[in-house]
């Protein structure tokens, strides 16, 4: 995993289901559970979707949000 992984997982938008159009990192975590039980979705996104969820399951959610606010701070 790069940074650049970690970056575009950030910025992932949910493509279907309820939560569409959220990006991951704003996905409820009752939802990433529900992911995690039933397996996470084959390929880029899925692999995004289990570093939302263990990100998440170790309290690191607030760290990568504020990332994630400065980022967006630095592009306008």
């Amino acid at each position: 995993m790069t940074e650049e992984d970690l970056r575009e997982a950030l910025f992932q938008i949910m493509p279907f289901g309820k939560y569409k159009g959220r990006k991951l990192i704003d996905l409820p975590e009752p939802y990433l559970v529900w992911f995690y039980s039933k397996g996470f979705p084959q390929g880029k996104l899925g692999q995004q979707l289990a570093l939302i969820y263990e990100i998440k399951l170790n309290g690191l959610e607030t760290m990568f949000k504020d990332i994630d606010h400065q980022t967006a701070g630095k592009e306008k």
